[in-house]
């Protein structure tokens, strides 16, 4: 039954990719705002899609922690429904994301409209600069900043592997608040393969790390806070799913 439910979402995924892609078009030809509006729209269908057809129900805690204005969004990153969920709790998001993706059809499309920032993950210094750039552009004008500090997607339980480098970049350009997002969602929605799990997605949105700090200070309290928070949900989800992680 789970292996039919599961292969019922992917069509369901991308079915509605391609719906709401040929929908929205009208939109790469109106101001930003309707696009992020098809994205946000996107992203619901994704969180229904998994609740009728998984029984994967989502909750967002802490949408208390999000202060107004530029802020750096730094989530753990465990499957792909984490870079939606952006656009679930922001007004504005620009999402810092692998530059591949930019050859997807209807992803890549309203993902340039959206004015994300791509990068090259396997750049260089000046390849750093240019999405440090980028992003103090976004930032400028009242976005939202979203980078997952380890770079790809990590299953839960996995050794943290932050890269220090990009976030510290971000935060001493922009000097905005650093809001930590822990989540369990690996544990329905695996980073690779297609099976769906049932359960509760949990994202919560931790107190803002205040921007400024030096880089060393900046990231123990990064992965001193996140970390810890994360454990606990993968323990919540295990408990739910009434199961246990493989031995390492």
């Amino acid at each position: 039954m789970r292996v039919f439910t599961s292969l019922l979402f992917v069509v369901w995924l991308y079915l509605w990719m391609a719906i709401l892609g040929i929908i929205f078009l009208p939109a790469l030809l109106l101001p930003r705002w309707a696009t992020i509006f098809g994205i946000r729209t996107y992203a619901r269908v994704i969180r229904l899609g998994l609740r009728l057809i998984c029984g994967i129900s989502t909750e967002i805690r802490g949408r208390e922690h999000m202060p107004e204005g530029p802020v750096i969004y730094a989530g753990k990153h465990q499957c792909m429904y984490d870079v939606f969920i952006p656009f679930l709790v922001m007004r504005d998001p620009a999402i810092i994301m692998k530059k591949e993706l930019l050859w997807y059809p209807f992803l890549g499309w309203y993902a340039l409209k959206a004015a994300m920032i791509p990068i090259d993950r396997a750049g260089t210094t000046k390849t750093l600069k240019a999405m440090v750039g980028e992003a103090k552009k976004r930032a400028e004008n009242y976005r939202q900043i979203v980078i997952f500090p380890e770079g790809t997607r990590k299953a839960p339980g996995a050794p943290p592997e932050y890269h220090a480098a990009g976030i510290s970049a971000l935060a001493k350009a922009i000097e905005a608040p650093i809001v930590p997002v822990a989540t369990n969602a690996g544990l329905c929605w695996p980073g690779r393969g297609f099976m769906r799990r049932p359960g509760k997605i949990v994202y919560q949105i931790l107190p803002p790390i205040p921007g400024g700090l030096p880089r060393k200070d900046m990231m123990a309290r990064l992965q001193g806070e996140l970390e810890p928070a994360t454990d606990a949900l993968v323990k919540e989800g295990l408990a739910v799913q009434g199961r246990e992680l493989p031995a390492a």
